[in-house]
Parts: structure tokens; sequence; C-alpha cells
């Protein structure tokens, strides 16, 4: 078919009898230029397990066949699996996962194992937790390309005191390299959406000494973003932190890392948070 016709996608969607659900993102991307240079990025090598998130009428799943081993393509929608299995289904490196990403992903990898890249359009109500839970399960691949809502590629990039600098900044960062390579405007999709995308790209993060204890350091994150107008002292003191560590032992750790209390969460950097966790991890 072709992928670049709106007029074809939306003929092929009513012979399936198939209703595009707003809720789930569901927007084609249309823009072939946009396709080659998501692949491209991606550089799929011949050996590589590569996962495909919401393929919708197979626009990448196509030529990724051709350049790798094993792709694997988890879609929620009945009618697109339909579609997509009796399209690819005849190619043995096709694997087809129904379902919701979030409830699939950790069996497929028990049962597969951890691909080496992971691409997909990632729809903003769900994007961000995808990643957190690929960060917080540490399945970091080698190379992950995805096209997300702008706004959200923005809070992952944000430096430490930007206005968009957050928990979830700090969660990427940590586990990736993040690169942005460039803006999608709505008429690189169809349907069109009401938002501008961002094409980013993630690679495990080699430069900097990960957390000792990583659940210490995940839960730490989270709670000294509970408040963001609080001191980070306040929402140790206040806390889950609080509920773990004796406050003289809060205090040491904050003095150990260097970190100035009466300052705000946004006001760190990631390697300040590692600090802090680790020391905690000690003193405990």
């Amino acid at each position: 078919m072709n992928y670049d016709s709106p007029r074809e996608i939306k003929s092929i969607l009513g012979v399936l009898g198939i209703r595009l659900k707003k809720k789930w993102g569901q927007n084609f991307l249309i823009n072939r230029g946009a396709r080659r240079k998501i692949i491209s990025l991606l550089d799929p090598q011949k050996d590589d397990l590569v996962w495909e998130i919401g393929p919708g009428l197979g626009s990448l799943t196509h030529e990724l066949l051709s350049l790798t081993g094993r792709l694997l393509c988890f879609e929620l929608d009945r009618g697109l699996l339909a579609y997509l299995q009796e399209t690819f289904a005849a190619n043995e490196n096709f694997i087809l996962i129904p379902g919701d990403v979030l409830k699939t992903w950790k069996d497929t990898a028990d049962k597969y194992g951890i691909p080496e890249r992971v691409v997909g359009n990632l729809p903003y109500s769900s994007a961000s937790a995808i990643m957190a839970a690929l960060v917080e399960n540490n399945c970091l691949p080698s190379r992950m390309i995805f096209t997300v809502q702008k706004e959200l590629a923005q809070r992952m990039t944000a430096p430490v005191g930007n206005k968009n600098y957050s928990s979830f900044s700090i969660l990427c960062q940590f586990a990736f390299s993040i690169c942005s390579h460039g803006d999608l405007k709505p008429g690189s999709f169809f349907p069109v959406p009401q938002v501008t995308s961002t094409i980013i790209e993630l690679q495990p993060r080699k430069d900097i000494a990960l957390p000792r204890d990583r659940p210490l350091f995940l839960a730490l994150l989270k709670s000294l973003f509970v408040s963001r107008r609080k001191t980070i002292r306040n929402n140790l003191l206040a806390g889950w932190a609080a509920t773990r560590f004796r406050q003289d032992i809060l205090l040491k750790a904050l003095e150990l890392s260097h970190i100035d209390p009466g300052i705000r969460g946004e006001e760190l950097p990631v390697e300040a948070f590692i600090r802090l966790a680790d020391n905690l991890q000690r003193l405990g």
C-alpha cells in the first residue's frame, strides 16, 4: 500500500471496519522522509532483536523485516492486529504481540530476551509510562528511537534549573543519553494531530556511575519532587525518606553529598541525586 497517502489509508481502514480511537493516539506517519530518518537512526543489524511499539498498518514494519533478525510488534487495536497478521505472518522473522505493551513487555522480554533496538510512534498518554517502566526495570536496549509529543521530548531533555526539569527528566537522563533529532509537523501524520512531535534517540549512559541501590534511588527521586515548592530538606523530612531513615542520617547524607538543603529538587543535577542515594544506602 501507499503509506504516504491519507486517502489510501482511510480507504483501507474503511474496508477493514477500523475506527481509530483518539485516546490511543492512533496517528499514522505519512512522511516518507521521516520514516527513512527513523530507520537510519535506529540502524538495525541483521542479527538484532527489534521491538516495534504500535506498528499501525506497518509502514515501518515492512522495511524493518528486511533489515533485522527478529521483529516483535506490540499492537493493541484488534482490527490492526488482524491486518498485520494477514499481511506479515508469512515472514518467519515477524512476531505479533497483542495487547497493551505496558502489560505484555515483561513476559515478552522473559520469553525472547531484551531487544537490541526499540522503535515506535508513542502516544502522549502512554509514552512517559512506557519509558518509565523500561528504566525502572533496568530494561535498557542499546538504542531506542521514538516519536513523541514535543512537550514530552522537552521534559526528557530539559537541563537542570529549566522549567521542564522534573523527576521524569532525571529518570530518563540517569539511564540514557538523549538526543533530539528534529520536530515533525502535524501534517506528517494522518489523522492530523493537534500537536507537534519530536524524534528522540536514547542510548544507555556509560559516562556516570549508576546508583548502588537502584530501588532506593528511584524511591528517593519521586519523594523529592512530591512538592516542587518545598525545599529538599522539607521533602526529605516529611516524605517517604523519613519513614525509612532517621532525621540525623538524612541530614548527614545531604552534607556528605554537598547538597544545600535549602534548594529545591529542580536545582539538582542527576549526579547529585545519585550521590545522595548512595550516601543514604551507606549510612542506613
